[in-house]
């Protein structure tokens, strides 16, 4: 492991918060939940009927004996997160039945559980889409203060690398948002910018990436990405924040220096904004193999709460890692 993720592991274990793993059902959730109890990264709400989770267990072979199991229909909670999921929805035309049904979910249970300040935060996405996932966090969460959007990032480290910060990037968006425009952009790049800080804990210089550096390609797709510049700067100017650049010359100094002369990110860019989905998610899986790079994500950003998402086809120690970010993530949120 990195030292970049014994840091977050070790900023978890000092942390002492709670995470909901809602698909309690999944024998790698269950083996997750024993991982992280075992090495003291967080406390573990499991939430499903008992005897779905009971039978994960024993086909994982887990020791879930650390765990709170709760299974939301048996939950003295349940009445009261419905009456409050009625009344959070009422006038988007929530009925009492509905919310009932909704909240007996695991995903939106857990929700009301990180809503009502009894978790920290949620980690799911084994056997569910982005869309399941990200659906009950904006209706019961919704952003966080200041922001209209949610967007993802990739946490990359790259062994052996003189770029970014010793290797170390944020890749964003790569997961969620398929076609920003400028507004969208700009809050994807500040957004950005304060995971690095503090998540990761280095100052943030934010690439803001397109096929041109400086006016050497005229097209309205650099465009987008010169108008997105202009507005992140003067919404965060105490931000580091440049573009537009190229690959290259974002990373690399001596290029940097040639194409962009008198910039403070290019050369040194250790978050990089792509122009849109396309660009973002062909970047980090090519980054991944190519480079042998560990690839973290994506991370949801831009809730008020943190929820997180995971690849379906994820092991145990990818539904670990992601519940240990989503502790950092939880102790600027609280």
């Amino acid at each position: 492991m990195s030292a970049i993720m014994e840091k977050i592991y070790e900023k978890a274990r000092n942390a002492k918060l709670t995470i909901c793993l809602p698909e309690a059902e999944d024998v790698r959730t269950v083996k997750a939940a024993e991982m992280l109890i075992k090495d003291g990264i967080c406390d573990v709400i499991l939430i499903n009927p008992e005897e779905k989770i009971a039978k994960a267990a024993k086909e994982a072979g887990a020791d879930i004996s650390g765990c709170t199991i709760i299974d939301p229909t048996k939950s003295e909670y349940f009445d009261d997160f419905v009456g409050k999921f009625y009344e959070l929805r009422k006038a988007k035309g929530m009925t009492e039945e509905k919310a009932k049904e909704l909240v007996a979910d695991p995903l939106y249970f857990g929700c009301m559980m990180v809503n009502g300040d009894m978790s920290d935060g949620q980690v799911s996405g084994a056997t569910h889409s982005t869309a399941d996932t990200i659906r009950p966090a904006l209706q019961i969460l919704k952003t966080a203060p200041g922001c209209k959007l949610v967007s993802s990032f990739f946490l990359m480290i790259v062994p052996d690398c003189e770029y970014g910060s010793n290797g170390v990037f944020i890749y964003s968006d790569c997961g969620l948002v398929i076609n920003p425009n400028a507004e969208e952009l700009a809050e994807i790049a500040i957004q950005s910018a304060i995971t690095m800080e503090n998540l990761v804990g280095y100052e943030p210089k934010v690439g803001m990436l397109s096929l041109s550096t400086k006016g050497s390609a005229k097209d309205p797709i650099v465009d987008k990405v010169i108008e997105a510049t202009k507005i992140a700067k003067a919404r965060a100017p105490q931000l580091m924040i440049d573009g537009e650049l190229q690959g290259d010359a974002a990373i690399v100094k001596a290029i940097g220096a040639s194409k962009a002369p008198g910039s403070d990110v290019a050369g040194n860019a250790n978050i990089l904004i792509f122009p849109d989905l396309n660009a973002g998610n062909i970047a980090y899986k090519l980054t991944e193999r190519l480079a042998k790079a560990e690839a973290y994500g994506p991370v949801l950003q831009g809730i008020r709460k943190p929820v997180n998402d995971l690849s379906r086809g994820c092991k145990a120690s990818d539904i670990m890692n992601v519940a240990a970010i989503t502790c950092c993530q939880a102790l600027y949120t609280k």
